[in-house]
């Protein structure tokens, strides 16, 4: 690990400003270096440590073979969030959370299945005994379906954990994750609470170029750890 390369490329990408000072929120108080025109900065020096601590968590759940579930709802976080989990063949959501996605999973899970099976039937031709309105219509529940649960459509239970691009936008699946216990990874500006994420990472989550590289951090983190997952032992000859 070379700490000082990656402070600098953390630097280079903005990672350091946060927020305007009268934004902050007091969980990170003690990893702001300074003000800077009214503006905080944090001292990447601690985040570093922090993203350090989030990537071996990460490799840990991918050498159990764990599942994470990438949120990033805004619009500069959207597109590095669901082309970094369709890498990983991970879950994602890129809009808007869906209430109950963790907390009540089980009418989730229906509605998934529903669209699934409407997909198949267009797809093996079923829908041909229907009328041309109702088709239609089956057409419209399709898409309405893919819009809302596209990205979530391989969980077959709830997460092991959730990534997050910054957790006050995303607080619904803050407050979901941790009425199951489910712990967090997440990337929090100055205006966050940090005081129930387990793994926090502070930096900007507004600008794309910092939200890309911790999101290609975790991501290689995931990656690396799938190379560490032991082959199960031969079982010993009678």
């Amino acid at each position: 690990m070379d700490t000082k390369k990656t402070m600098e490329t953390m630097f280079g990408v903005g990672a350091h400003f946060g927020l305007g000072r009268s934004r902050r929120h007091p969980t990170v108080s003690s990893y702001i270096f300074g003000t800077k025109n009214r503006t905080d900065i944090f001292d990447l020096e601690k985040t570093e440590a922090l993203l350090e601590k989030a990537k071996v968590f990460v490799s840990s759940l991918a050498s159990e073979g764990k599942t994470i579930l990438f949120v990033g709802g805004k619009k500069e976080a959207s597109a590095a969030v669901k082309h970094s989990a369709q890498s990983l063949n991970m879950p994602f959501v890129e809009g808007r959370w869906i209430g109950g996605t963790i907390t009540n999973f089980g009418q989730i899970r229906k509605r998934i299945d529903r669209y699934e099976k409407l997909v198949s039937d267009r797809e093996k031709g079923e829908l041909a005994k229907y009328t041309k309105r109702e088709r239609m219509l089956i057409d419209k529940e399709i898409a309405s379906l893919e819009k809302m649960f596209l990205g979530i459509v391989s969980l077959k239970k709830a997460p092991d954990a959730l990534f997050i691009i910054d957790p006050r936008h995303e607080k619904s699946a803050i407050k979901e994750a941790a009425d199951f216990n489910i712990p967090v990874i997440a990337l929090a500006s100055s205006d966050c609470n940090i005081g129930k994420i387990a793994y926090p990472m502070v930096g900007n989550d507004a600008a794309k170029a910092s939200i890309q590289y911790f999101v290609d951090e975790i991501t290689s983190s995931y990656q690396k750890g799938k190379l560490t997952v032991k082959a199960p032992t031969p079982l010993k000859a009678a």
